[in-house]
């Protein structure tokens, strides 16, 4: 009996040890589980929780941004016409020489002759308010034809008159001043917060916001910018630019975005929607605000744009171009021409001319400051005023210099 009490002893103190022993495994092992692979509950409430921040930021953003947001409604004059109706008691009714439709349109016309015409929606692009008596910035090219009419829609609904204030091709920006229905002044519009483009990097979201399609008001759009610098050669009915300095973004920009802002999750705006590419998708392009900011504050001011005027045409240089014309330099802008067909690589009589600059030239630094395809020379000379006295640095033939230039106004 006590030999059995002994076995049966032992094995209880055996069972508790192995039992304890498990215990203790299996915390070690929750522990090591623990550190090396989290719950994935809990993973996935991180991501949600990113995702909702995220688009939170997006949300705030728009909700900041469009009171501030305009539709551009374009009007114009245009002939009325009325169905000619064809009697089929006419002779020459079925001849195959006068082979028509049945009706077609022609002129309607008053008791005196004179054309009638109503004015009717021939296009639309965006814009945003910049200051809170309706100073509108939008393109160039969507305000570009001069016997049109121009009406601004905000984004609650309300609509008013504006007038062309002052253009400028170079950018392919224009301003418009809101009217009410008197013809007066307005005040207390809500204002957009203008950014700084020089600190935007590839690959930040954007949202843009705009009349996309001349149809959808206040379209929202979301993406990243997807490069900086870009130059191109964009063209609408009456012009083509070559614009430079260019935002690209694949935030989607459609035909009526035109005109909009380009916009960060801090909701600054950063570029004014310009341009896209119809050969591919997701390739838009804005100009950066930081070109606009001396335009803006000139029209602030001026009542108009008061632009600089060096007087150079210029092709920008990164080393790569550089080296393939067999420049030794880096960076810069070579003046280039062909008098044969009146393109002046110096404007003749203009500021550049006086101050000895030459075709071939290569402009390096202005102010001290380096010209480069991010700083191209057209934004450092916008940058300064009419009457300005500015030090270019020149690279010619081999040798650089020192040029004194005193800018004179653009007419």
């Amino acid at each position: 009996m006590k030999k059995t009490s002994l076995s049966l002893g032992m094995t209880l103190f055996f069972t508790a040890m192995a039992l304890l022993g498990g215990a203790a495994g299996g915390s070690v092992m929750v522990r090591y589980l623990d550190q090396v692979s989290p719950p994935p509950v809990q993973e996935k409430q991180v991501v949600e929780k990113q995702v909702y921040v995220e688009n939170s930021k997006i949300i705030e953003t728009v909700k900041e941004v469009s009171p501030a947001v305009v539709s551009i409604v374009i009007s114009k004059d245009l002939p009325l016409y009325r169905e000619r109706v064809f009697n089929f008691n006419d002779p020459f009714f079925g001849d195959s020489f006068f082979n028509m439709p049945f009706a077609m349109p022609e002129l309607d016309r008053d008791e005196n002759g004179n054309v009638r015409t109503q004015r009717q929606k021939v296009g639309g692009g965006s814009g945003f308010i910049v200051t809170a008596d309706g100073i509108v910035v939008t393109n160039r090219h969507v305000i570009d034809d001069p016997e049109a009419g121009y009406t601004v829609i905000l984004s609650n609904g309300t609509e008013y008159e504006a007038d062309v204030v002052s253009e400028d091709t170079i950018n392919d920006v224009a301003m418009l001043k809101i009217k009410n229905d008197k013809g007066e002044a307005v005040s207390g519009l809500s204002v957009v917060k203008i950014g700084d483009s020089d600190k935007i990097e590839i690959g930040q979201r954007v949202v843009a916001i705009g009349n996309a399609l001349a149809e959808y008001q206040n379209t929202v759009t979301t993406g990243v910018i997807s490069a900086k610098g870009r130059s191109l050669s964009a063209g609408s009915i009456n012009s083509t630019e070559n614009l430079m300095n260019l935002i690209q973004t694949d935030a989607a920009i459609n035909p009526g975005n035109s005109g909009g802002p380009l916009v960060n999750l801090d909701g600054e705006v950063i570029g004014i929607n310009t341009a896209v590419a119809y050969n591919a998708q997701g390739i838009g392009f804005a100009i950066p605000i930081n070109d606009l900011k001396p335009l803006i504050e000139s029209v602030k001011v001026n009542g108009r744009i008061v632009r600089p005027y060096l007087g150079v045409r210029f092709m920008m240089l990164d080393e790569k171009k550089a080296e393939e014309l067999k420049l030794d330099v880096e960076g810069g802008a070579l003046l280039i021409g062909d008098e044969a067909k009146g393109e002046f690589a110096v404007v003749p009589a203009s500021p550049a001319e006086k101050a000895g600059l030459k075709i071939k030239d290569v402009i390096l630094e202005v102010d001290g400051e380096k010209v480069t395809l991010e700083k191209p020379l057209h934004v450092l000379v916008a940058q300064k005023a009419p009457d300005d006295e500015i030090a270019l640095k020149i690279w010619r033939s081999g040798e650089t210099m020192e040029v004194k230039v005193t800018l004179t106004e653009a007419k």
